[in-house]
């Protein structure tokens, strides 16, 4: 699933948020889905279409967008085994059939009258099992007193399995570390995932100053958004790094459930925390 939040200018004319098979300007790529809001008539639409070897296939329209001109919006893209589910600000909008496979897709464009404020990637199924409904998006919680760094989040029921903890941001220009700490109950040290900067390095480090190194592709870089999963499972924290797993730390089962605060400190600025 891709998530893309933002606005539509009071001007716009039109936007496209397109799936290609590359990223060259000349020749121009495949685009196995181009999505194109259309504002610039009375009633706005939307146009699907695929471009192959420079040309455009059949185009196919839905009419009756419930988005216009000055509109904030969250769009998801969900991806199935034959064709790709949109919704619009959780509402189902279209569908639309793979005409080139969708294996080739590598690049995501995004171009025209649209102002980006999030983009966002999730490499599972989100549907709760024999769910049909879209999933709550989340959008971005944009300049709130309780994402100022350093700052704390209460777990007033500790973790247990099957919890995710998602933290999302943006890496300042000149940063030197970044940690998030999970605290029980009691006095002992907190469990810290350790982000270093100048080592280009990560670790978790235990309440006994036990540190073990994360040995994964170092995914922080200044000025570039990032996204933290912390799956708990029955033995410990699993660890996901814009979107791709980096491993695991074992916990006890009641270590977990005495986790009650999480404390993000450290050079980025927060646009999401959900525990």
């Amino acid at each position: 699933m891709v998530m893309v939040q933002g606005t539509v200018p009071r001007d716009a004319q039109r936007f496209q948020i397109d799936f290609q098979c590359g990223c060259s300007l000349q020749p121009r790529p495949d685009i196995a889905i181009h999505f194109n809001p259309r504002f610039y008539t009375s009633k706005p639409h939307v146009i699907c279409n695929t471009l192959h070897w420079g040309r455009w296939q059949r185009e196919a329209r839905w009419p009756k967008l419930t988005l216009g001109r000055g509109d904030s919006f969250l769009l998801l893209f969900l991806f199935g085994t034959e064709d790709v589910k949109v919704s619009v600000n959780g509402q189902h909008f279209l569908h639309y059939p793979y005409r080139l496979p969708l294996s080739r897709v590598d690049t995501l464009g995004i171009y025209g009258h649209i102002f980006v404020k999030a983009v966002g990637f999730l490499n599972s199924n989100p549907f709760v099992e024999g769910g049909t409904e879209y999933p709550a998006g989340y959008p971005f919680l944009l300049k709130s007193s309780r994402l100022v760094v350093p700052c704390t989040w209460p777990l007033p029921r500790g973790l247990w399995p099957g919890q995710v903890i998602v933290v999302r941001g943006l890496v300042c220009p000149n940063p030197q570390e970044f940690t998030l700490s999970l605290q029980d109950d009691s006095r002992q040290p907190p469990m810290k995932l350790e982000v270093c900067f100048r080592n280009r390095t990560m670790a978790w480090i235990s309440p006994w100053s036990r540190k073990e190194q994360i040995s994964a592709p170092f995914l922080f870089h200044p000025q570039r958004f990032f996204e933290v999963l912390l799956v708990c499972r029955d033995n410990g924290l699993k660890l996901a790094l814009n979107g791709n797993a980096v491993g695991a730390v074992s916990l006890g089962r009641r270590a977990l459930e005495r986790l009650r605060e999480l404390r993000i400190s450290g050079n980025v600025e927060l646009y999401c925390v959900r525990c």
